[in-house]
Order: C-alpha cells, then structure tokens, then sequence
C-alpha cells in the first residue's frame, strides 16, 4: 500500500517504513504526527481526494531534527559596487512512516 501526502507545500509518495525528509514542523523526536493523504493505493487500486482522502491517515514518528546544506546567496551589480553575500540553511527532520490507514 502506498500514499500521496503532503507536507511543507511538497508532496511525497510513501509507503510503510520509508524514512524521508521533510520540512520542519512543531514536534520533537519521537513523536508521531498525521500527515495530509491526497491519495492512496495498493497497485492499480487507487482512491484520489479532493482534495484530501476522506478517512485516511498516515501516522508517522520523528526521527531526529536535521538541517540542510548551506546556500549561498550572492548578488551583485557589475561596475556599481554593488555586493551583498547572504546564507541559509533550511530546518529539516527526518520522519519515518509508521502505518497507513485506509477509510
């Protein structure tokens, strides 16, 4: 069985046990969350919300809290003296799927 769900304005395909990253939300390690199922399906059977799946759920427990890879940011504007160096790092968590429940 597999699911659609949505988090953090990105949408991802999991199935039970799948460890993915995903955009930070307010949780610690080791709690579970529900997760948003846009579709769900066990091979050529698939059920689509609209937008969500009515009595679907996806629980799933927070691993640990990660961030990203450093970006940097740099503009400039030639022959102005223009120069403006920024950075980020995006706050991430790694979730694992525990169960998917089917209405």
């Amino acid at each position: 069985m597999f699911a659609v769900i949505k988090t953090g304005g990105k949408q991802y395909k999991v199935a039970k046990d799948d460890v993915l990253e995903v955009e930070r939300v307010d949780a610690k390690a080791g709690d579970k969350i529900e997760l948003d199922v846009l579709m769900l399906g066990t091979g050529a059977d698939v059920t689509v919300g609209a937008p969500l799946v009515k009595g679907a759920s996806v629980t799933a427990e927070v691993v640990e809290m990660t961030r990203g890879p450093k970006l940097t940011i740099f503009k400039k504007k030639r022959r102005q003296n223009y120069r403006r160096k920024n950075g980020h790092r995006q706050d991430l968590m790694l979730v694992k799927i525990v169960n998917i429940a089917a209405a």
